[in-house]
Protein backbone atom coordinates (compact mmCIF):
# COMPACT_ATOMS: atom_id res chain seq x y z
CA UNK A 1 0.00 0.00 0.00
CA UNK A 2 1.35 2.89 -1.18
CA UNK A 3 1.35 6.53 1.07
CA UNK A 4 -1.84 7.50 -1.32
CA UNK A 5 -3.89 4.90 -0.79
CA UNK A 6 -3.28 4.78 3.45
CA UNK A 7 -4.34 8.40 2.83
CA UNK A 8 -7.47 6.88 0.94
CA UNK A 9 -8.40 4.25 3.64
CA UNK A 10 -7.30 6.60 6.41
CA UNK A 11 -9.92 9.04 5.37
CA UNK A 12 -12.51 6.28 4.69
CA UNK A 13 -12.28 5.08 8.43
CA UNK A 14 -12.19 8.43 9.51
CA UNK A 15 -15.65 8.98 6.93
CA UNK A 16 -17.22 5.30 8.54
CA UNK A 17 -16.22 6.76 12.14
CA UNK A 18 -14.28 4.17 12.85
CA UNK A 19 -11.47 5.05 15.13
CA UNK A 20 -7.78 5.71 13.59
CA UNK A 21 -5.53 2.86 13.75
CA UNK A 22 -1.57 3.17 14.85
CA UNK A 23 -0.05 -0.28 13.88
CA UNK A 24 3.83 -0.21 15.05
CA UNK A 25 6.42 -3.24 13.99
CA UNK A 26 9.18 -3.40 15.85
CA UNK A 27 12.24 -5.26 14.81
CA UNK A 28 14.88 -6.16 17.38
CA UNK A 29 17.50 -8.74 18.97
CA UNK A 30 18.55 -9.38 22.15
CA UNK A 31 22.51 -9.18 21.77
CA UNK A 32 21.93 -5.56 20.86
CA UNK A 33 22.14 -2.47 22.96
CA UNK A 34 20.89 -0.04 20.91
CA UNK A 35 17.71 -2.32 21.49
CA UNK A 36 17.08 -1.71 25.18
CA UNK A 37 17.52 2.21 24.66
CA UNK A 38 14.73 1.66 21.73
CA UNK A 39 12.19 -0.17 23.30
CA UNK A 40 12.55 2.26 26.62
CA UNK A 41 12.41 5.18 24.36
CA UNK A 42 8.87 3.74 22.33
CA UNK A 43 7.21 2.80 25.70
CA UNK A 44 7.98 6.24 26.67
CA UNK A 45 7.01 7.66 23.15
CA UNK A 46 3.31 5.80 23.07
CA UNK A 47 2.82 7.22 26.58
CA UNK A 48 3.24 10.63 24.90
CA UNK A 49 1.19 9.69 22.30
CA UNK A 50 -1.77 8.32 24.09
CA UNK A 51 -2.05 11.59 26.19
CA UNK A 52 -1.82 13.69 23.04
CA UNK A 53 -4.40 10.92 20.63
CA UNK A 54 -6.68 9.02 23.50
CA UNK A 55 -8.96 8.46 20.44
CA UNK A 56 -6.09 6.24 18.64
CA UNK A 57 -6.08 2.43 18.49
CA UNK A 58 -2.68 1.54 18.97
CA UNK A 59 -1.05 -2.16 18.42
CA UNK A 60 2.45 -3.49 18.66
CA UNK A 61 3.86 -6.06 16.81
CA UNK A 62 7.39 -7.34 17.43
CA UNK A 63 9.48 -8.61 15.32
CA UNK A 64 12.61 -11.39 15.66
CA UNK A 65 15.62 -9.74 13.92
CA UNK A 66 19.14 -12.34 14.83
CA UNK A 67 21.69 -9.93 13.88
CA UNK A 68 23.97 -13.15 14.98
CA UNK A 69 22.63 -16.56 13.89
CA UNK A 70 25.24 -18.34 12.79
CA UNK A 71 26.46 -17.75 16.80
CA UNK A 72 27.13 -21.26 18.69
CA UNK A 73 23.99 -22.82 21.04
CA UNK A 74 25.89 -22.95 23.83
CA UNK A 75 27.20 -19.20 23.26
CA UNK A 76 30.88 -17.18 22.73
CA UNK A 77 33.15 -15.43 24.86
CA UNK A 78 31.58 -12.45 24.77
CA UNK A 79 34.88 -10.15 26.04
CA UNK A 80 36.88 -11.75 23.13
CA UNK A 81 34.06 -11.20 20.65
CA UNK A 82 34.28 -7.86 21.00
CA UNK A 83 37.83 -7.32 21.21
CA UNK A 84 38.33 -9.27 18.10
CA UNK A 85 35.53 -7.36 16.53
CA UNK A 86 36.68 -3.82 17.14
CA UNK A 87 40.24 -4.26 17.13
CA UNK A 88 41.25 -3.39 20.56
CA UNK A 89 40.11 -3.01 24.26
CA UNK A 90 40.49 1.13 23.68
CA UNK A 91 37.50 0.49 20.82
CA UNK A 92 35.47 -1.42 22.64
CA UNK A 93 35.88 0.46 25.90
CA UNK A 94 35.19 3.74 23.48
CA UNK A 95 32.15 1.68 21.66
CA UNK A 96 30.46 0.94 25.25
CA UNK A 97 30.87 4.51 26.87
CA UNK A 98 28.50 5.92 24.18
CA UNK A 99 26.16 2.95 24.52
CA UNK A 100 26.33 3.95 28.19
CA UNK A 101 25.64 7.49 27.59
CA UNK A 102 22.81 7.15 25.14
CA UNK A 103 21.48 4.47 27.99
CA UNK A 104 21.55 7.05 30.69
CA UNK A 105 18.85 9.42 29.32
CA UNK A 106 16.49 6.15 29.01
CA UNK A 107 17.18 5.43 32.60
CA UNK A 108 19.05 2.16 31.60
CA UNK A 109 22.73 1.58 33.09
CA UNK A 110 24.47 -1.06 31.42
CA UNK A 111 27.03 -3.58 33.04
CA UNK A 112 29.19 -4.82 30.03
CA UNK A 113 31.51 -6.12 32.56
CA UNK A 114 28.97 -8.43 33.74
CA UNK A 115 28.61 -10.77 30.28
CA UNK A 116 30.66 -13.57 29.67
CA UNK A 117 29.00 -14.85 26.99
CA UNK A 118 27.41 -13.54 23.52
CA UNK A 119 23.98 -16.37 23.52
CA UNK A 120 22.58 -17.64 20.12
CA UNK A 121 19.40 -15.51 20.91
CA UNK A 122 16.97 -18.19 18.69
CA UNK A 123 15.86 -19.67 21.68
CA UNK A 124 14.88 -16.14 23.57
CA UNK A 125 12.93 -14.87 19.70
CA UNK A 126 11.13 -18.16 20.33
CA UNK A 127 9.84 -17.66 23.97
CA UNK A 128 8.53 -14.42 22.48
CA UNK A 129 6.81 -15.71 19.75
CA UNK A 130 5.36 -18.09 21.94
CA UNK A 131 4.30 -15.34 24.69
CA UNK A 132 2.56 -13.05 21.80
CA UNK A 133 0.82 -16.62 20.70
CA UNK A 134 -0.40 -17.70 24.68
CA UNK A 135 0.14 -14.19 26.54
CA UNK A 136 -1.20 -10.64 26.45
CA UNK A 137 0.41 -8.07 24.41
CA UNK A 138 1.64 -6.47 27.56
CA UNK A 139 3.08 -9.41 28.72
CA UNK A 140 4.98 -10.21 25.68
CA UNK A 141 6.14 -6.42 25.75
CA UNK A 142 7.58 -6.90 29.48
CA UNK A 143 8.83 -9.93 28.40
CA UNK A 144 11.54 -8.38 26.00
CA UNK A 145 12.02 -5.54 28.12
CA UNK A 146 12.95 -8.48 30.95
CA UNK A 147 14.83 -10.26 28.65
CA UNK A 148 17.11 -7.50 27.36
CA UNK A 149 17.60 -5.78 31.22
CA UNK A 150 18.88 -9.58 32.42
CA UNK A 151 21.59 -9.55 29.44
CA UNK A 152 22.68 -5.91 29.89
CA UNK A 153 22.11 -5.26 33.21
CA UNK A 154 22.57 -8.07 34.68
CA UNK A 155 24.93 -10.24 33.03
CA UNK A 156 22.40 -12.93 32.84
CA UNK A 157 22.84 -16.37 30.45
CA UNK A 158 19.93 -15.28 27.82
CA UNK A 159 20.89 -18.02 25.81
CA UNK A 160 20.58 -20.59 28.60
CA UNK A 161 16.53 -22.77 28.69
CA UNK A 162 16.52 -22.26 32.17
CA UNK A 163 17.06 -18.75 32.42
CA UNK A 164 14.49 -17.56 29.96
CA UNK A 165 11.99 -20.19 31.63
CA UNK A 166 12.61 -18.51 35.09
CA UNK A 167 12.27 -14.85 33.08
CA UNK A 168 8.81 -16.05 31.60
CA UNK A 169 7.46 -16.71 34.75
CA UNK A 170 8.67 -13.48 36.65
CA UNK A 171 6.76 -12.23 33.58
CA UNK A 172 3.43 -14.36 34.61
CA UNK A 173 3.44 -17.01 30.99
CA UNK A 174 1.40 -19.80 32.41
CA UNK A 175 3.95 -22.62 33.92
CA UNK A 176 2.66 -25.51 32.36
CA UNK A 177 2.27 -24.40 28.96
CA UNK A 178 5.95 -22.50 29.49
CA UNK A 179 7.38 -25.82 30.78
CA UNK A 180 6.18 -27.48 27.03
CA UNK A 181 7.34 -24.34 25.27
CA UNK A 182 10.69 -24.55 26.33
CA UNK A 183 11.12 -28.49 26.18
CA UNK A 184 9.99 -28.11 22.84
CA UNK A 185 12.07 -25.38 21.95
CA UNK A 186 15.23 -27.36 23.66
CA UNK A 187 14.36 -30.26 21.01
CA UNK A 188 14.19 -28.99 18.16
CA UNK A 189 16.56 -26.62 18.10
CA UNK A 190 19.06 -26.41 14.54
CA UNK A 191 22.41 -27.07 15.43
CA UNK A 192 23.42 -24.56 14.07
CA UNK A 193 21.51 -21.80 16.09
CA UNK A 194 19.68 -20.16 13.25
CA UNK A 195 15.67 -19.46 14.04
CA UNK A 196 13.56 -18.53 10.89
CA UNK A 197 13.73 -14.70 10.71
CA UNK A 198 11.28 -12.32 9.63
CA UNK A 199 11.99 -11.76 6.09
CA UNK A 200 11.79 -7.56 5.24
CA UNK A 201 14.46 -6.51 3.10
CA UNK A 202 13.97 -2.71 4.45
CA UNK A 203 15.86 -4.12 7.86
CA UNK A 204 19.85 -4.14 8.05
CA UNK A 205 19.98 -3.45 11.49
CA UNK A 206 18.24 -2.94 14.74
CA UNK A 207 16.04 -1.04 16.15
CA UNK A 208 13.95 -1.06 13.30
CA UNK A 209 10.51 0.85 13.84
CA UNK A 210 7.27 0.90 11.14
CA UNK A 211 4.47 2.92 11.99
CA UNK A 212 1.40 2.45 9.51
CA UNK A 213 3.51 0.71 6.88
CA UNK A 214 4.13 4.28 5.38
CA UNK A 215 6.89 5.41 8.22
CA UNK A 216 9.87 3.98 9.23
CA UNK A 217 13.01 4.93 12.03
CA UNK A 218 15.93 3.19 12.06
CA UNK A 219 18.08 3.39 14.49
CA UNK A 220 17.53 4.74 17.86
CA UNK A 221 15.25 8.06 18.47
CA UNK A 222 14.08 10.03 21.28
CA UNK A 223 10.44 9.95 22.74
CA UNK A 224 9.41 12.88 21.21
CA UNK A 225 10.85 12.52 17.73
CA UNK A 226 9.13 8.90 17.99
CA UNK A 227 5.68 10.74 19.01
CA UNK A 228 5.93 12.62 16.15
CA UNK A 229 6.27 10.06 13.70
CA UNK A 230 3.12 8.35 15.42
CA UNK A 231 1.59 11.33 14.84
CA UNK A 232 2.36 11.98 11.02
CA UNK A 233 1.20 7.91 10.20
CA UNK A 234 -2.00 8.60 11.96
CA UNK A 235 -2.77 11.88 10.11
CA UNK A 236 -2.05 10.81 6.49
Amino acid sequence: MNLSDQNWAAQARRDAGEPPVLAIEAFFDFICPWCLIGKRNLDAALARFANSRPDVRVRVQWRSHQLLPWTPLEGMPYQAFYRDRLGSAEAVAARRAQVQRAGRDADVEFAFERIELLPNTGAAHDLVTFAASRGTREQSAALIDRVLKAYFMEGQNIGDHAVLERLGLECGLERESLVAHIAASKRLADPTGRRAPYADPQVNGVPYFVFNTGYSLSGVYSPVAMAGTMALAVTH
